[in-house]
């Protein structure tokens, strides 16, 4: 496989074409931002954390039955994937009460949730990712119905399996997000699952150990990344 043109350049990825028409490689850069790309840092070390612990997670999710979009590292920062159909939407499930629901609710940090609150966003960083919801996928054509009812299915499927493996390394999948695209005309997941896109607190301190670190300015940022991988099996 021969790696083409970029085909597209997020805050913190590269996509690249491939010689290959179903297969494209994901390119995890060092470049960390927060607060809709307003902040803005070079984090050493981060590409390769968060392409192996990527790695790692969809293998646990595929060895689950939920199908990704994973297919193999091919580098320390690089892996192949699957070209998908990508929705513009964002599935966010909360177990625990943090970041914009708090300010949006009133509520304090870190209340249990039960049942988990599920969420849609829309993926536009012009607007900020607004909070959507199915009337609005609908309307504008953004999914259709079937496909959003096997997001919601698969992302609570996902819920299921990583705060068992969060836990146990002593962890709380406290909130995440997940985007998916269509492959064959199947639905399945996409873009990644890293300490960039999930809140991980330790169990018993509650300790952050995920990109709030960066975004609170707490510092340990790949340090903590780290720690959350090696708890769960990860090897760096």
């Amino acid at each position: 496989m021969n790696k083409l043109e970029e085909l597209f350049r997020g805050k913190a990825k590269s996509v690249y074409n491939t010689d290959e028409a179903d297969r494209l490689i994901l390119l995890f850069r060092d470049d960390t931002s927060a607060f809709d790309g307003k902040k803005i840092e070079q984090l050493d070390r981060k590409g390769m954390v968060n392409n192996k612990f990527n790695a790692f997670v969809m293998e646990k999710l595929e060895a689950a039955g939920i199908a990704t979009h994973f297919d193999s590292l091919i580098s320390d920062q690089e892996s192949v994937v699957k070209r998908l159909e990508m929705f513009p939407i964002e599935c966010v499930v909360r177990n625990i009460t943090a970041g914009s629901i708090c300010r949006r609710l009133g509520v304090e940090e870190g209340k249990d949730l039960n049942p988990p609150t599920f969420e849609f966003f829309l993926k536009n960083d012009d607007l900020g990712d607004p909070m959507i919801n199915e009337y609005h996928i609908q309307s504008f054509g953004w999914a259709e119905a079937e496909h959003v009812e096997k997001m919601k299915q698969l992302t609570f499927e996902v819920n299921n399996v990583l705060k068992d493996l969060f836990l146990e390394g002593d962890m709380l999948l406290v909130d995440y997000k997940l985007e998916f695209g269509l492959y064959k005309g199947e639905v399945i997941l996409g873009d990644e699952f890293t300490p960039d896109g999930c809140r991980l607190w330790d169990k018993e301190t509650r300790k952050k150990l995920d990109k709030d670190r960066f975004r609170q300015g707490l510092g340990g940022v790949i340090e903590a990344y780290e720690e959350v991988g090696k708890r769960i099996g990860v090897e760096f």
